[in-house]
């Protein structure tokens, strides 16, 4: 019998190429997803059934033709393998994947303008991205819209979320922004939540809230021998003033006598 199954002429990953090769044109294209995936390694370094890429093409038999991938900026991927056999994924081939579609897809906006309230958005929803999250914290006023904003499928179509951190359950983390301290460095960045709002912290952050508690607990451990110190010597005193009074009355009473009452 012969197949006629379209997948059967399907590309495999090998005869793709990876990316559309389009330069970001700033570093937060890169660093925002990169961070997101170095913070979800940690959170779920225990699971291996999660890809999370960044500039990677998906390609996908929704569009024009199964040769044109979609490269958002990061998009997280469940029930897939978290590597794959042969080593790491050169791009995400849906048909390669089981057809898992991203659950999560993010794209940060950029000074040229990317299509991502318009066009994106359209793949996304025909792919069934459940969850879109724009980030724009440059632009959003020049785009009339807000710095983060985070869209879900519902019955085919993306409708705006509210809140923020924003719970997304099906996922089984939150996300938001957040101000990244680290090495001497401020800015706004985004981060996981868990369902109580609480941010993830990083490894690093983790490290370093160890390392302050560890010196805190040390400062702790010195007031408290500073203080067992300072009591020792208050009853060394005491104890050198009650000899000094000792020997005076030993003395006097040798000189003079027993001290009398009205002595007293």
């Amino acid at each position: 019998m012969v197949q006629s199954d379209f997948s059967l002429h399907l590309p495999t990953s090998d005869e793709l190429p990876c990316s559309d090769d389009t330069p970001v044109d700033n570093e937060d294209q890169n660093f925002i997803p990169n961070f997101l995936l170095f913070l979800l390694e940690f959170i779920w370094q225990s699971r291996l059934d999660w890809f999370f890429g960044v500039d990677m093409g998906i390609y996908h038999t929704t569009g024009v033709s199964p040769l044109v991938p979609i490269v958002p900026d990061g998009f997280l991927s469940l029930g897939v393998e978290r590597r794959k056999a042969k080593g790491s994924r050169k791009s995400y081939v849906l048909w390669e994947e089981n057809n898992v579609p991203p659950i999560f897809v993010l794209e940060v906006v950029s000074l040229t303008y990317g299509g991502e309230y318009d066009s994106k958005m359209e793949i996304y929803a025909g792919l069934g991205v459940l969850y879109y999250v724009i980030y724009n914290p440059y632009y959003w006023r020049r785009d009339l819209h807000q710095p983060l904003e985070v869209y879900r499928l519902v019955n085919g179509e993306y409708q705006l979320q509210i809140g923020e951190p924003f719970w997304m359950s099906e996922i089984g983390l939150g996300i938001g922004r957040a101000i990244s301290r680290f090495g001497g460095l401020e800015r706004e960045v985004l981060y996981w939540y868990d369902e109580r709002g609480s941010r993830y912290q990083t490894s690093e952050e983790v490290y370093q809230q160890a390392q302050q508690q560890a010196e805190a607990e040390r400062r702790e451990r010195e007031l408290a021998q500073q203080e067992v110190e300072a009591e020792r010597r208050e009853r060394e005193l005491a104890q050198q003033e009650a000899a000094k009074l000792a020997e005076l009355l030993k003395r006097y009473r040798e000189r003079f006598g027993e001290l009398s009452e009205n002595d007293e």
